[in-house]
């Protein structure tokens, strides 16, 4: 900071010169001493300068409102959003919040660092604060074929940039555990640089959890019960009350936040949606949710604000305090949390639930090109059963872990799977569209519901391959087709016909148009999937299947490389026994 601004920030502090600014008549949410105090804020340029009684050039009126630190969501994929950087910052910052730990990994799996480029001068854009984390995991397996790779001496560089927050999540919690080579070389990187490490780690207890902590992985929010919760926190981990448009494991680990633990819980959403946030919001329903499930409101506003700052190492945030950076939120009680007016960086960007600065989006042609399919035809999407009995990846509707399950099948003379229209069992395909390999992996999928046509997505965690499922080869084969014509995105067809599709330019993943226009689009797909294919109505068509290959959520995917056993950590064969 220059001399003469530091001078004036100590002044105004001082009362002896009048606030650049002064938001009087406030409830300061103190989450230092965890009460409401009554005053005004003052601001000199972009900080806090006091609180208290002030004066100021410019006033505005709280008139009696709640100002809270601005919300900060500690973990969340801007790509799952559907939408780009500068256009979730439009859609999340009225809702109060001002910074988000961003996991840029699905860009990276398709484009490498020109993705994470992209990524970070697009979040330019935007008066969201993005604080982004250099994916741990490119690929995020091996056992997928991804559009990047990404190894220690890769990292070593860009993780001593002020531009990286930390280490993405850890999701290969094996190779953590058992202490491979690669893997402890990451973890080494990030330790050197004092950066913050993320975790990810379903189900991990006893003594490997012990390992996963020792190699001081901060973070989990992969929590599915309060035992999980309670064995990190005593671990000294942050644990993640997650509440987004695929997972919601909020409500059930707030029963388990208690004032002597608290300091160590946060907010996050990991993968959220337009449709989400403009019916529900952001972390202001996070915030609601606490309230409903016996939350002190100042606890909760704790693990929206001061508890990430204090986590991801962020000492000009979190707080309502002299010296702060002056992000504020004011809203109008401490149960509904209706947003009013939210102040980034000292200046008022959202006033009445819309975002008040102009979007300038950022140049996307280097995301662009993505696809590189090798030789794909319909053959390649027969299935060769020699048994009566297949495994088949369960769906199990709510969330995205799936169910390894045993059925009976029909087979023709060759063999091969034939759909049953009597029986929930379907095929779905993986094929790979990176490195020109020419990989197209099928299995079978049971209880999505499908019963017409075809629906192909390349949004595949988390390498991004094409995912395709259907009742027959022909509408299967045409999907895909379509799908890299039109540069990726979502696309479904019955009878060889189109009947409704939404590009996705930047990545495959991502669309460059609003948060509005994605919410119509998906609104659509999902009726024509529920409607006209009749995919189960307890089953969210697209965001279930684009989780159908994430191979390090339990128990059964597909990769583009074959069926995988997540519990064992190997490829399975289609035949059961």
């Amino acid at each position: 900071m220059e001399k003469n601004k530091f001078k004036k920030l100590i002044d105004i502090a001082a009362g002896r010169v009048l606030a650049d600014l002064v938001i009087k008549n406030c409830k300061i949410v103190d989450v230092y001493n965890g009460i409401i105090v009554d005053g005004d804020i003052a601001l000199s340029d972009n900080i806090i300068a006091g609180i208290g009684n002030y004066e100021g050039v410019k006033v505005i009126d709280a008139q009696g409102k709640y100002a809270a630190p601005g919300f900060i969501d500690a973990h969340i994929h801007i790509e799952s959003s559907y939408v780009s950087p500068e256009e979730l910052g439009r859609l999340v910052v009225p809702h109060g919040t001002t910074t988000i730990i961003a996991d840029p990994h699905e860009v990276a799996n398709v484009c490498g660092f020109k993705g994470i480029d992209y990524m970070l001068n697009a979040a330019e854009g935007t008066a969201l604060d993005i604080r982004m984390m250099l994916p741990s995991c490119v690929p995020a397996t091996p056992f997928e074929h991804s559009g990047a790779k990404i190894d220690a001496k890769d990292m070593e560089e860009i993780m001593s940039s002020d531009k990286i927050q930390g280490l993405g999540e850890f999701m290969n919690f094996p190779g953590v555990t058992l202490g491979h080579d690669d893997v402890l070389d990451k973890l080494i990187i990030a330790k050197n640089t004092g950066k913050v490490i993320d975790g990810h780690s379903p189900g991990l207890k006893g003594k490997n959890l012990n390992a996963y902590a020792a190699a001081r992985i901060k973070t989990d929010h992969e929590c599915e019960t309060i035992e999980d919760m309670h064995d990190r926190i005593s671990r000294g981990m942050y644990v993640m009350l997650r509440q987004g448009s695929a997972c919601h494991n909020l409500r059930t680990l707030a029963k388990g936040v208690t004032p002597y633990n608290s300091k160590r819980c946060l907010l996050c959403a990991d993968d959220m949606q337009p449709k989400t946030i403009l019916n529900d919001g952001h972390l202001d329903n996070s915030l609601r949710m606490c309230v409903e499930e016996n939350i002190d409101p100042i606890i909760a506003i704790q693990m929206a604000t001061l508890n990430a700052a204090e986590c991801y190492g962020l000492e000009d945030r979190g707080g309502i305090a002299p010296g702060l950076r002056a992000d504020i939120v004011l809203f109008d009680n401490l149960k509904d949390f209706n947003v009013d007016n939210v102040f980034i960086n000292g200046k008022e960007v959202a006033e009445g639930g819309e975002y008040k600065l102009p979007i300038a989006k950022y140049d996307i042609s280097d995301t662009k090109r993505s696809f590189h399919v090798k030789d794909f035809s319909i053959d390649k999407l027969k299935l060769k059963i020699n048994s009566e009995k297949a495994h088949t990846i369960k769906v199990l509707p709510g969330g995205v872990v799936t169910k390894k399950n045993i059925v009976n099948v029909s087979t023709n003379e060759n063999n091969e799977f034939i759909y049953n229209s009597n029986e929930d069992v379907v095929k779905v395909a993986v094929v790979e569209r990176h490195q020109n390999t020419g990989n197209v992996a099928v299995a079978l999928l049971e209880g999505y519901g499908i019963k017409e046509g075809a629906i192909a997505l390349s949004i595949a965690h988390d390498s991004h391959n094409i995912i395709v499922v259907g009742v027959n080869d022909e509408d299967m084969a045409y999907a895909v087709e379509e799908l890299i014509k039109q540069g990726g995105g979502i696309i479904v067809v019955n009878n060889r016909e189109i009947i409704e599709s939404m590009p996705m330019e930047i990545a495959g993943l991502m669309s460059n148009k609003t948060g509005e226009w994605i919410d119509k689009k998906l609104k659509n797909i999902h009726e024509v999937a529920h409607n006209v294919l009749f995919v189960s109505k307890e089953v969210e068509p697209v965001m279930t299947l684009c989780f159908m290959s994430l191979a390090v959520i339990p128990e059964i995917k597909l990769t583009d490389m074959g069926l995988f056993d997540v519990t064992q950590f190997k490829f399975i064969d289609i035949e059961a026994k």
